[in-house]
């Protein structure tokens, strides 16, 4: 198990706007702007946020004229989860 990167994804995943942000984006790719509707922080603040999220390898992002769209990287979920059960319930 690589722990740095493990620890590295939990550290971008423990911020509660990060949580819902990939809550919504499990649904399907979403622009920013249709991301920024469910909360009550700025653009500069969002854009931090998929930043994190982007550089954990959490999300891509892809740009389509002048908007972002971002939707979860697809091997994510899967590596993540394969992670956390050789953490609890390997040996």
């Amino acid at each position: 198990m690589d722990y740095e990167r493990t620890s590295f994804i939990l550290k971008a995943m423990a911020d509660s706007n990060r949580m819902k942000i990939i809550d919504l984006l499990s649904h399907g790719s979403l622009c920013a702007c249709d991301v920024l509707k469910h909360f009550e922080f700025t653009q500069p603040t969002l854009s931090h946020h998929m930043k994190v999220l982007e550089k954990a390898g959490i999300v891509s992002v892809s740009k389509r004229g002048q908007w972002h769209h971002y939707s979860l990287k697809e091997d994510f979920a899967h590596e993540f989860i394969d992670s956390m059960k050789q953490l609890f319930f390997s040996g």
